[in-house]
């Protein structure tokens, strides 16, 4: 079987960010319905450190450090010949990093069921999105001022 050449970069970061965001049951589901894949070769094991969050003010203003936060990574190959898959979540869920890297080398590979499954995931992430969106504006309070003559 031949390798597909690497795919859009801007596709490859916007499924990894999808994979990174999926909830570990609908990960490991989605995982256990793939059905046969070679079996993963582990490049770099599933490890857990911390990165730096950088922020700005209004999001235009000079970036300063915001804090640190836990992330797992985790990169695999599936065949000799084959792409690596690079997975990273945020906190200490080794199986998670390890699952999403293998998602990761089947999309670099075109593969359809794969692509199906993160779909899946974009959705409920929208809908999630869209649940807490509407969850934040009814708790919107407006305040005003009220002139006493």
């Amino acid at each position: 079987m031949t390798v597909r050449p690497a795919t859009d970069d801007d596709a490859r970061r916007r499924w990894i960010g999808i994979l990174a965001k999926a909830t570990p049951d609908e990960i490991g589901a989605a995982y256990a319905a793939l059905g046969p894949i070679p079996a993963p070769t582990p490049i770099r094991a599933p490890e857990t450190g911390t990165v730096l969050l950088r922020g700005r003010v209004g999001g235009t203003g000079a970036p300063f450090n915001f804090g640190e936060a836990t992330m797992t990574r985790c990169t695999v190959r599936l065949r000799d010949d084959g792409p690596l898959g690079f997975g990273y979540v945020l906190g200490r869920d080794r199986r998670h990093a390890e699952i999403a890297a293998v998602f990761d080398a089947l999309l670099q590979q075109g593969d359809p069921r794969a692509r199906a499954h993160v779909e899946t995931f974009a959705a409920a992430q929208a809908g999630r999105a869209r649940r807490e969106a509407a969850a934040a504006a009814a708790s919107k309070v407006d305040f005003f001022t009220m002139v006493r003559e």
